[in-house]
């Protein structure tokens, strides 16, 4: 049986000041939401590739049923995208990416603090860049009123998702640089999946 807990029963921030204790906390929550929409969105991108199939399988037998869902490969191009950006988040907290820890599990301890708070600094400004050119890409197309040639769907609406995303992602390498300047767990494996039985 796979299960996550929606809320830690302790936080790992416990050591943490207030103020900083009340940020990382919101961040920790937002990084389980931010795993339970990706795994809703990816839910909805299987069940609409079912409903293609099955389409597809009907009007092979029935000729009056239409041959395909108009808007299934698009939507399916936007559940995937927002399915990777809203895992990201919780995966950076559980420990998930892939991470090359040759020199890292070789060092001391006080070099390994010291890579762990540079890499966390160092994705923090990437994904801050990253999302600020997304959310006025997003913005762009607001303004522009662009809409998809196959849909008609306003563009702004699946680039601010997936910017969405992205800012949780932001937010959890903050939260990440400042558990390691803090010397706090990096890693909350509470968080992750139970193994299935």
């Amino acid at each position: 049986m796979v299960s996550i807990s929606p809320e830690a029963p302790q936080s790992l921030n416990a050591a943490a000041p207030p103020p900083l204790r009340i940020l990382l906390d919101g961040i920790d929550r937002l990084g389980r939401l931010d795993g339970w929409i990706g795994g809703g969105c990816l839910l909805m991108l299987t069940l609409l590739m079912l409903c293609e199939v099955a389409t597809r399988f009907l009007s092979n037998l029935l000729p009056f049923f239409p041959p395909t869902i108009s808007i299934a490969w698009e939507y399916s191009s936007y559940l995937m995208a927002a399915s990777f950006t809203f895992g990201a988040a919780m995966t950076l907290r559980v420990g998930g990416h892939i991470r090359v820890v040759l020199l890292l599990k070789n060092a001391p301890v006080p070099v390994q603090r010291a890579l762990e708070i540079l890499s966390a600094a160092a994705g923090f400004a990437f994904m801050a860049f990253l999302t600020s050119a997304m959310a006025k890409f997003a913005f762009g197309a607001y303004l522009r009123g662009q809409v998809s040639t196959s849909s008609d769907t306003p563009l702004w609406f699946p680039e601010a998702v997936v910017t969405f995303g992205m800012l949780l992602l932001t937010l959890q390498f903050l939260a990440r640089a400042i558990q390691a300047v803090l010397g706090l767990p990096l890693e909350d494996h509470r968080m992750k999946a139970s193994p299935v039985e």
